[in-house]
């Protein structure tokens, strides 16, 4: 019948969404791995104390801070599917250069570090343009697509650091040569995704001009201004905290090995991988603000339950809360920048907003390191708990971010 609209495919139906959550899996696989091999590297393997943990992990994550927003520029100047096809064609070498360090026996705190700050690096450049493709690729369905992504990514983590943490049984080496072929696989399912059209071609303005743009960009939407304050915050502390003070705990307080970290951080993103299960089924929210502030609250809550020292169960079943608490805030911080934010205007806007994810690590291990060194590891949880009641208080009262309503939903909560 003329006249009628046909209803758009649904994300499942949309071959282009799937390829973006192939490339997402494959690449989230390398980043999980990382995660936990830095980590236990450094703590378990050659047990350096806290103040040189913070340090290393600081100087880890330092080039990430500019390299990111220089990333979102970018992203913005030419099609960010180069710019990914690019940066995972060459990162897959940075695991064999470490893998080359073990077989010299030179395994210490320069190796391991200089293959982080590569892979950081690599890592923070590719992130902007890896979440702008998601807009070309979900269409108007923004926030089930980040949903979508956000619980690949946290399903792959589980998948990654269930390699990650057999280092001790199979070898470092095994890990590493896995985390490499992820990376080239991440490499060839972007090239599967549509380049843009000559006549949709992005800004060539110079990197610098495009940065300085986004900060005023992200400045003037109040939405996205508090979203990425209050990001940055909770990422000093609180990721901070999951990061430095976690390894610590399962390896001191617990006496746990590389499989007993493993299996804390595989709970806790079991449970954000459970969280985006539940979002995606009540998405769209009309109010995200609200519920993205309500859960800075309720972190609080789970960290000064840790901070108790229970017992191994219960901490299991703590980190399970903690991680359907941080798929929340995760999920629903990104979907406010990507809604509020211009096309023209967004990879920026989302390399500043990593920058509570990711740059804001440098700040929190060096803070978070001396704590430990200083008053021990279960305190190190202290800063997080203050900070999440502050970030609500914050929102909620002087912020209005808690009434912000997606442009893409009426009558929901």
């Amino acid at each position: 019948m003329t006249g009628q609209t046909q209803a758009p495919p649904s994300l499942w139906q949309n071959a282009q969404f799937r390829i973006y959550l192939g490339s997402t899996a494959f690449t989230g696989t390398a980043l999980a791995i990382q995660q936990l091999l830095i980590s236990w590297l450094l703590v378990g393997i050659l047990l350096l104390p806290g103040g040189q943990v913070g340090l290393a992990q600081a100087l880890i994550g330092l080039p990430g801070i500019l390299l990111m927003l220089l990333g979102g520029a970018t992203a913005d100047r030419i099609d960010p599917r180069t710019l990914l096809i690019r940066v995972y064609g060459v990162a897959w070498v940075f695991p064999f250069f470490l893998l080359t360090m073990v077989y010299l026996g030179l395994l210490n705190i320069w190796t391991v570090s200089l293959f982080g700050v590569a892979m950081s690096t690599a890592i923070a450049y590719a992130s902007p343009a890896q979440q702008a493709i998601l807009n070309r690729t979900a269409g108007h369905d923004v926030q089930r697509g980040v949903t979508v992504a956000t619980a690949i990514t946290f399903v792959v983590q589980i998948f990654g650091l269930m390699i990650s943490g057999q280092m001790e049984i199979v070898g470092i080496e095994i890990v590493l040569v896995i985390q490499a072929i992820s990376l080239v696989l991440g490499a060839l399912a972007v090239r599967g995704i549509h380049a843009l059209p000559p006549s949709a071609a992005p800004s060539r303005k110079p990197a610098m001009e495009l940065i300085w743009e986004g900060f005023r960009a992200a400045y003037d939407n109040r939405p996205v201004l508090h979203t990425l304050v209050t990001t940055f915050l909770s990422g000093v502390f609180n990721f901070g905290a999951f990061a430095i003070a976690v390894p610590f705990i399962v390896k001191h307080a617990y006496d746990g090995d590389a499989l007993g970290f493993a299996t804390i951080m595989i709970i806790f993103y079991g449970g954000a991988t459970v969280s985006n299960a539940i979002q995606y089924w009540i998405m769209p929210l009309a109010r995200p603000g609200f519920w993205f502030l309500a859960m800075q609250a309720t972190r609080a809550v789970i960290l000064f339950f840790i901070w108790l020292q229970p017992s191994w169960w219960l901490l299991s079943v703590l980190m399970f809360i903690w991680g359907l608490n941080m798929g929340v805030t995760t999920n629903l911080g990104r979907a406010i920048v990507q809604e509020a934010s211009a096309p023209d205007h967004l990879a920026r806007l989302l390399s500043v907003l990593n920058l509570g994810v990711m740059g804001a690590m440098p700040i929190g291990a060096l803070i978070l390191g001396l704590v430990i060194q200083g008053f021990g590891e279960l305190n190190a949880l202290l800063p997080a708990i203050f900070v999440s009641i502050c970030l609500c208080v914050y929102g909620f009262v002087f912020t209005g971010l808690g009434d912000y309503e997606s442009p893409h939903v009426e009558g929901r909560g």
